[in-house]
This record gives structure tokens, C-alpha cells and sequence, in this order.
């Protein structure tokens, strides 16, 4: 079955569904989603919707029943298989609400394979709701067509992270002190971009940074960048040069 262009808005509507999807299936959707297909799209039995359970890729789903808290739908054919995504992750220091769930959502619609929050000396936020920044990307990727969504780690302290340090992943941090362009840190293969807190690394941390064999830190130009912005600037480039934008 041909995949369904993402526009004009006639175009399929698109849910995700965390449990493994099959021609075929019969799924019960309730809740929230239920409510989004009778009330807010009013749908109706016959129509057609999009599934995708970030394993098996996308699917087609004719509703067969449909209410206000339920609607059943049963799976009809693939439209396509789960997208192969870069080996990125985002290692970011936490910021205040609002602001890290845009970094979620960004995240997720740059194609961001894992998101791993780090807590630093002056991190401002030390607990990271995960289900929050899980539902921000989930509402990105079914709006931007993704099929794959990033995996969102429990956060961790920056000593912990670096002493743990995967010895084949380049660990590529913004570094306001300066450092080298990303067109000569980026490289195709395993990455991370760390981006630290508003306040930047303290000099201890610069250092443990550094002494990673893998580390380089790069420079995101001339101008001082929030966190969130520095963070889209990174992978936006990392996509272009090293990722699958090329």
C-alpha cells in the first residue's frame, strides 16, 4: 500500500500506539485518543487512520466501531516500515518547564535516536519528569510523519555519564569557551552532543569533559545561544554534516 502524503490535510490521521501492531489486529483505543477520533476529528466507522508502534513501522487501520471512550479499529495493511534513524543521542542538562519540553519535542522531529537529561553543578532542575517529555515527542512524531521515537533515559549525574563513557561513541559538547567548528568535529558513527545548564560547565567539569579520549568541543558561532536554542543549532548541524540530511 502506497504511503499517504503528510499533506494536504485530507491526509491520514496519525496516532501511536504502545502496544506491537500486525495486519490484521484488532486494537481497542481509548482515552484521550478515543475522544481526539469521535469528538475533536469526528470520525466515524469506515474511516481510515495511521498507527505506529515505533517497532514495527506504520500502519493502516479502518475504524470498525467507534464512542466517545472507545474506539475499535482494525489493522489493514503497512503503509511503511519504521524509519532508520542516525546513532545520535542528546546528552542536555535539564531546564525549567516549558523550555525542555520544546527540547523534547525538537528532539524528536530532528531525528535524536536517545535523550539522556544530565545534572550538573549548576543545573537548575534535578528531576526530569520522563512521561511528560515522552508525550511531547509522541505529539511531534505524529504530526511530522516519524515513525521511530527517541528513547528517554532517567536522568543522570555528568561524573556517572563520563565515568561510563562508551568507548566507540564521539562525545561532541557545546563548550562556550570555545572550541573547534562542527564541520571538523562531526563525523558519521556513534555520537552524542551534551549540551550543559544555562550557566555553562564550571572548570571541574570542563576538564572531566575533556579528559574523555573521545570528547571535542565545538563552537556554535559568534552569538550566545539559550540551552534549548544551542541544543536545536547542534544536532540541526550534526543532521546536515555527519547524519541523514546529507
Amino acid at each position: 500500500m502506497a504511503q499517504t502524503p503528510a499533506w494536504p490535510p485530507a491526509s491520514l490521521t496519525r496516532l501511536f500506539i504502545d502496544q506491537p501492531l500486525a495486519d490484521g489486529v484488532t486494537v481497542l483505543i481509548e482515552g484521550g485518543q478515543a475522544h481526539y477520533l469521535s469528538s475533536v476529528m469526528r470520525m466515524k466507522a469506515g474511516d481510515h487512520v495511521a498507527l505506529f508502534d515505533d517497532v514495527s513501522g506504520e500502519w493502516s487501520a479502518r475504524i470498525e466501531q467507534i464512542a466517545k471512550r472507545h474506539v475499535q479499529v482494525t489493522i489493514d495493511g503497512k503503509i511503511r516500515e519504521r524509519e532508520e534513524v542516525p546513532d545520535l543521542w542528546l546528552v542536555a542538562a535539564p531546564i525549567k518547564k516549558g523550555r525542555i519540553d520544546w527540547m523534547a519535542e525538537k528532539a524528536c522531529e530532528l531525528g535524536v535516536a536517545r535523550f539522556q537529561p544530565v545534572i550538573t553543578r549548576r543545573t537548575v532542575v534535578d528531576k526530569v519528569k520522563i512521561d511528560r517529555l515522552r508525550a511531547h515527542m509522541i505529539e511531534a512524531a505524529e504530526q511530522c510523519e516519524r515513525t521511530a521515537l527517541p528513547i528517554v533515559e532517567e536522568e543522570i549525574k555528568l561524573g556517572k555519564l563520563l565515568d561510563d563513557w562508551p568507548a566507540d561513541r564521539m562525545l561532541i559538547f557545546a563548550d562556550e569557551q570555545g572550541g573547534v567548528p562542527m564541520a571538523e568535529a562531526a563525523k558519521p558513527g556513534p555520537a552524542a552532543i551534551l549540551i550543559g545548564p544555562e550557566g555553562g560547565f564550571t572548570d571541574d567539569e570542563r576538564a572531566a569533559i575533556k579528559a574523555i579520549p573521545q570528547a571535542v568541543g565545538v563552537s556554535l558561532g559568534p552569538r550566545i545561544l539559550r540551552a534549548d536554542t544551542a541544543m536545536a543549532a547542534a544536532v540541526a548541524l550534526w543532521m546536515a554534516l555527519a547524519g541523514d540530511w546529507r
